[in-house]
């Protein structure tokens, strides 16, 4: 079976900078296909024309040529990452990024004596996975289904063929290692836990946060965590141990239960006849959504003196966007799977790609790319989380279309989780170009005089990527301080595909400074480019330009 891959790695390489470090990353295509990078969690400030998505801020770099991308950091610190993202190449083309302290600073815990990165990745067994799944949502029908999980590239020795290529770990006994993980899989949250070892949760995102004594984290597609480790057990082996966390209803059981492994086995003399610890006591079961939820309710932002955050109060703009299984009708049974198909929303809009991206289009005044009417309520109002909830309720209406902020404004974003063809399930949705505070989770239904009352305003994680919880919600807050055209979407990229996505477009300030850059002298042309000169001379009310 053959992978595409970054350099004939996988994971890829691994990417080390200080803060504050401007990268170029020179792509050369030498697949079969037409692929782009995504530097997830780099806010690229002013220059969304490195950020990366498909049809969103650039199209693909086709097979046989090359695109350097300029990776602009600013205020991460800690782990990020970078993957693809065109179709789903991600599963095999994504790699770490390690943000160290700028030159003369240390980190804001003692210094560790030893890191280690943990990648935890996904398995299809479809060699041309992206030819299944456009071939699989042009027939409306379910998109394929990893086959297993990996850490590091192995599945562990509980899969006879990773048995011999465990990913080993060796430690110093009485020593504190850092621990950059990474979820890279393509669809699937899960629990980690190290037998008989507790963790402390010291970053996420990027950013510090206060420390989180745990003996298990729950990490979504798209998250990045810093945990140190001290190694104060007695000399042997333990199994570090991922297991998928399912939010689907407890009857969908139609993933992989095999736990993935990796061994931390600490240096010395001892026997190796006995098999290494598994941390049964300590890892959340497959659909242990109170676990889930009790860990990231502990997240909370350093918030001192040296890394502050500024969370914003007199709130501008206030949106209220549900996310939701849907299915999308087809005229005359004109889908394989018969007279709908499968689709997902944000407030009933599901998305779809255009021709060329929403950035070129923006940049150049291009009519009838997008549209400017992405709503800040959702189309009806209905018990969001109630059972045996109408099917016709879920019929959804496709479109393109952004919502457009002012430069600086401040806003808030309630995101409600519904129960839609009875789908609920965690969402974890990530912001493009910006950071976002998560201020405030619960289940069920928003109540807009209560929960707001339990805000957290003072020390909220700082965050790219959060989930909405199953049959629940979330409230975020941020400023629009950087123009450029951004993608919000799950990272749960089965929901990503099916149309669970958008874009804000922030316009520009009133200087250079507060504007975006203009695009660099190449950017991979578009295939429908022969029809920019067209779309360029209509009129089409409702588009926003450049300002």
């Amino acid at each position: 079976m053959s992978l595409l891959t970054v350099n004939g790695n996988f994971p890829g390489p691994v990417i080390r900078v200080h803060k504050g470090d401007l990268v170029f990353v020179n792509v050369h295509n030498q697949g079969d296909y037409g692929i782009t990078l995504h530097w997830h969690g780099v806010k690229q400030p002013r220059n969304p024309w490195s950020d990366g998505p498909e049809y969103i801020t650039q199209c693909p770099i086709e097979p046989q040529t090359n695109f350097t991308y300029e990776v602009n950091f600013t205020d991460e610190e800690g782990t990020l990452w970078w993957h693809a993202h065109s179709d789903w190449t991600r599963a095999t083309v994504h790699g770490a990024i390690v943000i160290l302290p700028s030159e003369g600073s240390s980190f804001p815990f003692p210094e560790p004596d030893g890191e280690d990165i943990i990648v935890l990745g996904s398995w299809y067994e479809e060699e041309k996975l992206n030819e299944v799944l456009n071939e699989d949502l042009a027939a409306g029908s379910d998109v394929p289904r990893a086959t297993g999980y990996m850490i590091n590239g192995q599945f562990g020795d509980f899969v006879p063929c990773s048995k011999e290529t465990t990913y080993h770990l060796f430690v110093d006994y009485g020593k504190t290692y850092l621990l950059r993980i990474v979820n890279a899989a393509v669809s699937a949250e899960h629990f980690f836990s190290i037998a008989k070892h507790n963790m402390t949760v010291v970053g996420m995102d990027g950013a510090y946060t206060k420390p989180v004594v745990t003996s298990y984290i729950t990490i979504g597609p798209g998250q990045t965590m810093d945990v140190l480790l001290t190694t104060d057990q007695s000399l042997g082996r333990y199994y570090m141990a991922a297991r998928r966390y399912s939010s689907e209803d407890t009857s969908v059981t139609a993933f992989s239960h095999i736990n993935v492994t990796a061994i931390l086995q600490y240096k010395g003399n001892y026997s190796l006849t006995s098999p290494p610890i598994f941390p049964s006591d300590t890892l959340p079961g497959f659909y242990d959504y109170f676990a889930a939820a009790n860990f990231l309710a502990q997240l909370k932002s350093l918030a001192n003196e040296e890394y502050p955050i500024s969370v914003p109060l007199n709130i501008s703009t206030r949106m209220f966007i549900t996310a939701s299984m849907n299915e999308l009708l087809c005229a005359n049974d004109s889908c394989a799977s018969g007279d709908s198909k499968i689709a997902t929303s944000l407030s009933n809009i599901s998305w779809v790609n255009p021709s060329i991206d929403v950035l070129l289009a923006y940049y150049r005044n291009i009519s009838g790319v997008y549209t400017s009417d992405f709503p800040d309520l959702p189309p009806m109002w209905y018990n969001f989380t109630g059972d045996d909830l109408s099917t016709s309720l879920a019929v959804a209406a496709e479109g393109t279309k952004v919502k457009v902020l002012n430069f600086n404004e401040t806003v808030e974003i309630i995101f409600q989780g519904t129960n839609l063809l009875t789908g609920s399930e965690t969402h974890p949705m990530h912001l493009h170009g910006h950071s976002f505070y998560v201020v405030g989770s619960g289940f069920k239904n928003f109540d807009n005089e209560s929960d707001p009352q339990g805000y957290n305003l003072i020390d909220p994680p700082k965050v790219n990527t959060f989930s909405v919880p199953k049959k629940g919600w979330i409230t975020i807050r941020f400023t629009a301080n950087n123009p450029g055209v951004w993608f919000w979407h799950c990272h749960i990229d089965r929901h990503m595909s099916w149309g669970m996505d958008t874009a804000f477009i922030v316009l520009n300030g009133g200087t250079e400074e507060t504007s975006m850059r203009p695009p660099p002298s190449y950017m991979p042309p578009c295939t429908d480019a022969s029809k920019i000169a067209l779309k360029e001379t209509a009129s089409f009310f409702g588009d926003v330009n450049q300002t």
